[in-house]
């Protein structure tokens, strides 16, 4: 079982573009180029930093170009006066249309840990015509600075009045690439880091509208995790015995269901594990969002979350942030893509009444109990045996009461936080490296929040 193809990081971009060739909002001169503001703390660990932007002050800290605080209780932005026009030619469908468009640029912020990655997510409420990009441009540790990259162009929705929902092939520098949804050194083994960076959000609407979509919370996570075949082993901590209540859903009952979204079910795992947490959390689609389902189909939300979101490059629907933001879409969600370094940090958001969604590949032998190995999976982790074991909600199973699975503490840990592996043929892959999503609401509890916080999450 493959749910995520392996293109992600193991094939370079062969042609060299930048993604504002891809269209559209003026480069580097609205950006902030302010001093550089400390980011808040963001302990994910000795490799990792965690910077988000989702208060008032994150917000003002920015420069703005035709964009202004969000009215409401909710801090964000939104296109309030626009900086202009732009044209964007939509790859996937073909289609030109000229759209008004305001951005918002952080400052400069220069993580603690010199960084091989940067992985940037969003949250985002797009209504009818409206749309936005998400770019990071990165300072090297050389003293050169990369162009502009986009990380998304990004829609809650899917019809003929917004483009399509997005990640862009082709883009790198000779020194970065762009994989996906990550922005990576191209040789890391050559010494060069990620020193800084700034994030752009550039928000569009369709010419002659008040519409205007809304950005309640932007994030980057930067990382350079050593090159590991094994990780260090950690003890059963704080959750030895807690395992909480989440939905269960098998992305297998679809397979064959809207083959135009990544071959239907079979390759589901990021949808199907988002959309147990969300509805962990007290949110679901309504009966109007699911109205497009064919009603022979059981748990049509899973298909919703598919469709939702399914990402037009990349052919698939495991686009990390795309996932988070899908999940954000829901009233008074936030969502993050981060990266923990051992089962006891995963232990403490557990205990909190956090539930994890994590990425790793395998093979069949590396976990006892799975009974498939896989480029790239994506499941939950909702609690731990009295000895430390891992309680997942696997969706690689064959029916929903069948999803819950005990995993080898060891054996988990080393599959989800290394960054190196052997493939089937005996050949050298790559591995997630830790990377999770994080799915929480707008008001946690104290005790969410203090988790929340030490990791940078909010």
């Amino acid at each position: 079982m493959i749910s995520r193809p392996a293109k992600r990081r193991t094939v370079l971009a062969a042609a060299v573009a930048v993604a504002a060739a891809a269209a559209t909002a003026p480069s580097a001169g609205a950006a902030g180029s302010g001093a550089s503001r400390r980011p808040r703390p963001g302990r994910a660990g000795d490799h990792t930093h965690v910077r988000a932007w989702s208060t008032k002050p994150d917000w003002a800290s920015g420069t703005a170009d035709g964009a202004a605080p969000a009215d409401g209780s909710r801090p964000g932005v939104v296109l309030a006066d626009p900086a202009g026009t732009a044209d964007y030619r939509d790859p996937h469908t073909g289609t030109t249309a000229t759209w008004e468009y305001a951005t918002w640029t952080s400052t400069e912020t220069r993580p603690t840990v010199p960084a091989t990655e940067l992985i940037a997510s969003w949250n985002a409420d797009t209504p009818e015509g409206t749309w936005v990009r998400v770019e990071l441009a990165a300072s090297y540790s050389d003293g050169t600075e990369s162009p502009w990259y986009t990380l998304g162009v990004w829609t809650s929705g899917d019809g003929d009045d917004v483009p399509r929902r997005t990640s862009v092939d082709d883009q790198e520098d000779g020194k970065s690439t762009v994989y996906t949804d990550t922005l990576a050194i191209a040789d890391a083994d050559s010494g060069l880091r990620f020193t800084a960076y700034r994030l752009r959000v550039t928000l569009y609407r369709a010419q002659g509208t008040t519409a205007t979509p809304t950005v309640w919370r932007t994030g980057v996570l930067a990382s350079d995790v050593p090159d590991r075949f094994e990780v260090p082993a950690s003890s059963p901590g704080p959750a030895a015995g807690v395992e909480l209540d989440v939905p269960r859903y098998s992305q297998e009952i679809h397979k064959g269901q809207y083959p135009e979204y990544d071959n239907g079910g079979e390759a589901w795992c990021s949808p199907t594990s988002s959309q147990m947490i969300i509805e962990y959390w007290g949110r679901k689609p309504t009966e109007e969002d699911l109205a497009w389902v064919d009603p022979d189909f059981a748990d049509p939300q899973v298909c919703h979350a598919a469709r939702h979101t399914f990402d037009y490059q990349y052919e698939g629907c495991g686009n990390w942030p795309f996932n988070g933001a899908y999940a954000a879409t829901y009233p008074d969600m936030q969502a993050a893509v981060t990266r923990l370094e051992t089962l006891t940090d995963a232990e403490r958001f557990v205990v909190a009444g956090i539930p994890l969604i994590t990425s790793q590949s395998f093979l069949e032998s590396e976990l006892d109990g799975a009974g498939y190995g896989t480029a790239g999976h994506l499941m939950t982790v909702i609690g731990f045996t009295g000895n430390g074991d891992v309680i997942a909600n696997d969706p690689a199973s064959p029916d929903n009461p069948s999803v819950r699975h005990v995993y080898n503490r060891r054996q988990f840990e080393n599959i989800w936080l290394r960054t190196k592996r052997y493939d089937a043929e005996g050949k050298e892959a790559s591995g997630s490296g830790g990377v999770c999503y994080v799915y929480f609401p707008v008001d946690p509890t104290p005790g969410q929040h203090r988790v929340l916080r030490e990791y940078g999450l909010c």
